[in-house]
């Protein structure tokens, strides 16, 4: 629920927090966009973090001193792609087993003695295990991999997968291995198979040879119920599903397995029959509500659409109502749209699902004259508008919406907490030459002005927080500024973000996330902007926070590079 009980950092003193140290862990590459996406964990004075090419470090967490490190040898063949952390394992003795596991985005899973930094020779060979080994062999040279930190259930570690996005990509399936050998003890199949629940959502053989629906964004953990909670991504090809006929369970679900045997316990579908890359792009978040008089176990899901979904955790019913609306039709040769959707009646949207003449920029008439120019040819409308070859102009866009870094939830008052993208993004398709009939996506990037800023009305991200038992927004500010935009005399416009925020005890919203590289606390209740801080490359991580014989400290991975494309660095402070 990213919430800490420390107050010692307070709406009183954010003011004056100072540079405690910094780390730089190295690994930055001209040819790799590099980035850093990791949340460091903490245990026993300890901290664990990964480097632009997933070395994994421990380090005192006091000083930063570093205590030792591992290094994969993968280098440049993670070719870009993220990690963003690590799990710890103990066996619960006071003197026994403890260990870091990780995995790559090359398809590795290391177990490492945390004390040490060395591989546990028990687990796989030699502390690894080839994660591509377990998959078909006509897509095991495709992405394969892991970007999240792994899930740990007593011993078992859990793992969602990146996979391609295109017509070859290899299953989205979530796998449990055991913690202390590394032998498979689960999988759960995203895309089901005859005979399987949910296999007739797949219209003749579109199921067959069939990549996506992947959990990427990770898994959660229900300790207490044994339940392993999972947002799943789009099934592949993204934009285009000639070829996959049907709902396409469970891609874009929200999914509660059984954690020792990966049964599926329920499910609910956010999106039908994708083509806008409207993955789930985090997993649930567990949080306790007050609900029409009762408290409530839930899970909630921020979506990539700007819905808020909240669900009863042991039963996957929505604890607000839901609607089912029709939904504009594709008129691409061989596309079957789903007929409806569904949207959440509460709470309402977080980002505007419509993009029209009223929406166009006010930065400059100039900007105004230049968008509304180029709207020419194009299609737009209300969200769920599907992909065409003249172009569709799609909002919320393919970074959402919210994003992979999910929420932070205030358990003392049922507050949550999101960044959310708010800006128009741009969708071609194409005949697909090698595979004649079909049609994959082009040209997919923000639609922008001739200045490079979105094409939409500001603010383009915003911090926004709910009031969960409700179902109702409290406040809402825009989050960043645009680099550049202050030459048009503009100011908190938001900024594309990643990674997330943290809530405290003392008060304080912590979130970096923005192009503009600033780190900032906000009044947890109000909204209220308290401090900024200028990092040394944008932080698009979620922060930590913890304590240290008796003082608080916050840390926070400054990376850069990603998808917005800004510097890049090797630093954490």
């Amino acid at each position: 629920m990213r919430y800490s009980k420390l107050e010692q950092i307070n709406r009183k003193n954010v003011r004056d927090l100072q540079v405690a140290w910094t780390f730089h862990t190295g690994g930055l590459t001209p040819k790799i966009n590099t980035a850093i996406q990791c949340t460091p964990i903490v245990v026993e004075g300890v901290m664990y973090l990964t480097s632009p090419t997933t070395v994994v470090f421990a380090l005192d967490a006091a000083t930063g001193r570093e205590l030792w490190h591992f290094d994969p040898k993968r280098g440049n063949q993670y070719r870009g792609l993220r990690n963003r952390g690590v799990a710890y394992w103990s066996d619960g003795r006071g003197n026994g087993e403890r260990r870091i596991v990780f995995a790559t985005p090359d398809g590795q899973m290391f177990s490492l003695d945390a004390r040490t930094g060395r591989p546990d020779p028990a687990f796989g060979k030699q502390g690894t295990i080839e994660l591509r080994e377990g998959i078909e062999e006509d897509v095991a040279n495709t992405t394969y991999g892991v970007t999240a930190a792994p899930a740990i259930y007593e011993d078992l570690v859990i793992l969602g997968f990146s996979v391609s996005e295109g017509f070859v990509s290899a299953p989205g399936d979530i796998r449990a291995f055991n913690v202390r050998t590394g032998k498979e003890v689960w999988r759960f199949r995203t895309i089901p198979r005859p005979g399987e629940f949910g296999h007739e959502t797949w219209k003749g053989d579109g199921w067959k040879n069939r990549g996506g629906a992947n959990a990427w964004g990770g898994v959660r953990v229900d300790l207490k119920r044994g339940l392993v909670f999972a947002g799943l991504g789009s099934a592949a090809h993204d934009f285009y599903g000639g070829d996959r006929a049907g709902d396409n369970l469970f891609a874009n679900c929200v999914v509660a397995l059984d954690v020792r045997t990966g049964k599926r316990i329920w499910h609910f579908q956010i999106v039908r029959h994708d083509l806008w890359d409207y993955d789930v792009p985090a997993p649930p978040s567990l949080v306790t509500v007050n609900h029409n008089g009762r408290k409530i176990d839930a899970v909630v899901q921020a979506s990539k659409t700007g819905h808020l979904f909240l669900f009863d955790r042991a039963t996957g019913k929505p604890l607000f109502n839901m609607v089912e609306k029709m939904v504009p039709k594709s008129d691409v040769p061989g596309e079957q749209t789903a007929e409806k959707q569904v949207f959440p009646v509460s709470p309402p949207p977080l980002v505007r699902q419509e993009f029209n003449e009223n929406e166009i920029t006010d930065v400059s008439p100039e900007s105004h004259a230049y968008v509304l120019e180029k709207m020419k040819g194009l299609r737009y409308g209300t969200i769920f508008t599907p992909p065409s070859v003249q172009g569709t102009v799609v909002m919320p866009g393919l970074h959402g919406g919210g994003t992979w870094s999910g929420v932070a939830f205030d358990p003392t008052s049922n507050l949550l907490y999101v960044n959310a993208n708010d800006m128009p993004w741009t969708i071609y398709l194409a005949p697909d030459k090698p595979r004649p009939g079909l049609y994959s996506g082009r040209g997919i990037s923000i639609f922008k002005d001739q200045h490079g800023f979105p094409a939409a009305k500001p603010p383009w991200a915003k911090l926004i927080a709910i009031h969960l038992d409700r179902g109702e927004i409290k406040w809402q500010v825009p989050l960043g500024t645009w680099p550049g935009s202050e030459k048009l005399g503009l100011k908190d416009t938001g900024t594309e973000n990643f990674g997330g925020a943290i809530v405290t005890a003392g008060g304080l919203v912590l979130i970096g996330s923005t192009m503009d590289e600033q780190f900032r606390a906000f009044d947890k209740a109000t909204g209220k902007l308290l401090w900024e801080y200028k990092l040394p490359a944008a932080a698009y991580a979620a922060p930590a926070t913890y304590s240290i014989r008796g003082r608080q400290y916050v840390v926070i991975a400054c990376g850069g590079g990603g998808k917005p494309g800004t510097k890049t660095s090797d630093v954490y402070v």
